[in-house]
């Protein structure tokens, strides 16, 4: 979770049983119920296909719900979606930025598009270029820019026009990891500035670094919603060791449910999770002592502490990144 949190008690994104079902009878997001804080970074975690995108899709008046209702910054999004518009800022999966224009063009002309004055817009695109460290590419194509680059350059014009609201649709999808951190600065600074944002992944780390609270999904409907600490804590457990094993993975998992400490077990794709109360070095010898006793031969094994990727499978019986 950031080291702090701005958000106060003001509800500025809000959802009440939002449905959205596609033509085939569909079901991409089920009788949703959301309330974001004016001020945190809100995380919406789940894997491909969870329904997030179609959840962003609606909150940002581009999906329109089949039933229920969504605000934002009080406006409701389906009767009043040019308002809405005014009040948010978006940047979605895939690379929006106009490539017949350079850089410093997509930040003065998106300002323009919002109402800015041209001294205004011009003034806010030289302040984003400077504080997304830009400004040597002012005038490059945008065909040139990295992955990276694009992505802050997204960033950076979707909150030029100072809106309420910011939406991240899977930000960091295809960065190397250099990128991605640094993109994960940026929107720490902005969550300090007080920016409320709201953010989808499927990378566990993702949610966890920068989210004042997470909303676990899958097929459509919300399975989890709190801090990152708090869901971590749910799971009972202070240790995960995953085990794997040449034999009936499935009957190793039962058999390791007997050994004490255990809060539970579960196999994911031949892989047996062992959640545990307790920590300390005597952890997997004792799950290792505790197999062969039973008969079967481990063939690997490690221990590391619950992530949301464990609440997620504590509820699924799947893995996150399915």
């Amino acid at each position: 979770m950031p080291a702090t949190d701005p958000a106060d008690d003001r509800v500025v994104i809000q959802t009440q049983g939002l449905t959205k079902v596609y033509p085939g009878d569909l079901t991409a997001v089920d009788q949703l119920d959301l309330a974001v804080r004016q001020g945190e970074i809100f995380g919406l975690l789940g894997p491909n296909g969870a329904g997030k995108t179609t959840t962003v899709g609606m909150l940002t008046t581009r999906v329109i719900p089949t039933s229920g209702r969504a605000e934002v910054g009080g406006i409701d999004v389906v009767a009043h979606p040019t308002e809405a518009k005014q009040v948010i800022g978006v940047v979605s999966q895939t690379n929006t930025l106009d490539r017949s224009l350079n850089v410093w063009e997509n930040l003065y002309y998106h300002g323009r598009y919002f109402g800015m004055s041209a001294k205004a817009s011009r003034a806010a695109a030289a302040e984003h270029l400077e504080r997304f460290r830009l400004a040597d590419r002012a005038h490059a194509d945008t065909a040139t820019l990295s992955g990276g680059m694009a992505q802050r350059l997204m960033v950076a014009r979707s909150i030029l026009h100072r809106p309420q609201i910011l939406f991240l649709d899977e930000p960091t999808a295809g960065l190397d990891p250099q990128s991605r951190i640094a993109l994960w600065e940026i929107l720490g600074e902005l969550h300090a500035a007080g920016q409320t944002i709201l953010l989808t992944t499927h990378y566990m780390e993702e949610a966890e670094q920068l989210s004042s609270r997470v909303a676990i999904m899958d097929h459509g409907r919300l399975l989890a919603l709190d801090t990152p600490d708090a869901l971590k804590a749910s799971v009972e457990a202070d240790t995960v060791v995953k085990v794997t094993t040449d034999g009936d993975a499935a009957a190793l998992a039962l058999h390791l449910e007997r050994m004490e400490g255990v809060a539970s077990v579960n196999v994911i794709d031949g892989t047996v999770n062992v959640n545990l109360k307790g920590t300390g070095r005597g952890v997997l010898p004792r799950v290792v002592e505790h197999a062969d006793r039973g008969g079967f031969a481990i063939s690997d094994l490690s221990m590391r502490e619950p992530s949301l990727e464990t609440v997620f499978i504590s509820l699924t019986g799947k893995d996150l990144r399915d």
